[in-house]
């Protein structure tokens, strides 16, 4: 489980991180990342947030591609920069992607992230 201050909530970081990040698709999930740099925000740590669309499955495939999903980012979270907000897109092929595969595909997605960025991981 993600810690709560690791958590992204609000459909504005959603939102800017889709936007105005940099994108690296794998085969089960799409990355998007954002630094906010900007003044005004809090970077009391990096926040992580996911989108498990109704493509993926119904309900209870959902939950479980989700809870497999904030379990894989949660070892991520130390390596990150407190100003980062990451967006981890779900795709349907991740409802029958093994765990150890998700979280390589998660650990490609954000090295691509960083290189396009020219920041370290």
């Amino acid at each position: 489980m993600l810690p709560a201050r690791n958590r992204m909530r609000r459909s504005a970081e959603f939102s800017v991180t889709v936007s105005r990040g940099v994108r690296a698709a794998q085969p089960d999930v799409v990355v998007h990342a954002f630094r906010d740099d900007s003044e005004g925000t809090d970077a009391n740590g990096p926040r992580i947030g996911l989108i498990v669309s109704k493509s993926v499955g119904n309900a209870v495939e959902r939950h479980r591609v989700s809870r497999r999903l904030r379990h894989v980012a949660r070892t991520f979270v130390p390596g990150l920069d407190p100003a980062d907000l990451i967006v981890i897109r779900a795709r349907p092929s991740s409802r029958d992607a093994a765990s150890s595969g998700l979280e390589r595909q998660l650990r490609q997605a954000l090295e691509r992230v960083s290189s396009k960025r020219g920041t370290s991981p």
